[in-house]
């Protein structure tokens, strides 16, 4: 089986969208996803475009995707590649795709000059022995927080 890469264009919003849905319901978190195709198109193909799609292909078919964007170390002064989602169907996990998407994002990292690659993965995901096998190390010691849209406007709206 050939896999080859290709970058997603607006064209592709509902196919983004499509492997966002189907990446929440992996994670049992379908009650969550409130993106919309419209707002996938605006956010990601818009006139500011805040994250890039790559998909992988096989025979033809996007069997799967990453989303990212860039970041920025203050400690490594330089910018990073910030993982937000990487999803391969089930027909097609095994076969090396979720490995070779996460080459693709090396490979372009180390083209725009990053100076690392970070992602979070929920704690259950079996995909950490991947991770770890391909020799990501886990910052255990780092915990993640996180303002919602209602917590940043109540923050904005205080006196």
């Amino acid at each position: 089986m050939e896999v080859l890469f290709r970058h997603a264009e607006k064209e592709d919003a509902h196919l983004v969208f499509r492997f966002i849905r189907e990446l929440a319901e992996f994670e049992k978190m379908s009650d969550e996803v409130i993106a919309s195709e419209k707002l996938i198109e605006k956010n990601l193909f818009g006139d500011h475009k805040y994250a890039e799609v790559i998909f992988a292909v096989a025979d033809g078919d996007e069997v799967g995707f990453v989303l990212f964007f860039h970041n920025f170390s203050t400690f490594v002064g330089r910018p990073g590649i910030y993982i937000e989602d990487l999803f391969v169907k089930p027909a097609f996990r095994s076969k090396g795709i979720g490995r070779m998407l996460m080459r693709e994002c090396a490979r372009l990292g180390v083209e725009r000059g990053c100076g690392r690659m970070e992602w979070n993965v929920l704690n259950w995901n079996p995909a950490r022995r991947f991770y770890e096998m391909m020799g990501a190390t886990a910052m255990d010691e780092w915990v993640t927080y996180r303002f919602t849209s209602d917590i940043m406007k109540r923050l904005v709206e205080e006196q």
